[in-house]
């Protein structure tokens, strides 16, 4: 009686463990540019944006921070990083999609800040397909990827 006990209760400490496991990965576009250089600084509005980001996620236990190489994902990215005490991680936007595979091995909460065309090739890299392209004009979108053990990511589609 006792070993099938024990049994019954490491199945179900590791099915609790499996369930407990996630990860978040928050994934958004850069705040508003300032014009439509190469290579643009965030605009005041755009600014005003990356703060606003800052203050939604200050207790979403973010631990990492990626940020494409253009100023705009930097500076996006920043606020957060600062308050986190955290240095932002340079990723290729042109290897968004490759990118994104390496997200699925994420084991702590991180966010991502990408471009209107690279956000669905990280989403696609990790499995996700069915996310609506982002508009030129769009940059208030936050997708929230929930990774859980033993099972395809999910997301969540929020607006800040």
């Amino acid at each position: 009686m006792k070993n099938i006990l024990r049994a019954f209760l490491l199945i179900l400490a590791f099915q609790i463990s499996a369930v407990a496991w996630s990860q978040t990965i928050v994934i958004v576009r850069h705040a508003e540019k300032v014009d439509e250089s190469r290579d643009p600084l965030l605009s005041l509005k755009g600014k005003q944006r990356a703060i606003n980001l800052a203050l939604h996620l200050r207790d979403a236990d973010i631990k990492r921070v990626y940020a494409t190489e253009f100023q705009r994902t930097q500076m996006t990215a920043a606020p957060l990083a600062d308050v986190r005490q955290l240095s932002v991680t340079q990723y290729a936007a042109k290897e968004s999609a490759s990118f994104g595979k390496t997200l699925l091995a994420a084991d702590v909460n991180t966010l991502v800040v990408g471009h209107s065309n690279t956000l669905l090739d990280i989403l696609k890299g990790m499995g996700i397909t069915d996310v609506k392209p982002v508009a030129d004009d769009e940059y208030d979108r936050l997708i929230i990827v929930t990774l859980n053990k033993n099972a395809s990511p999910s997301y969540t589609l929020l607006r800040y």
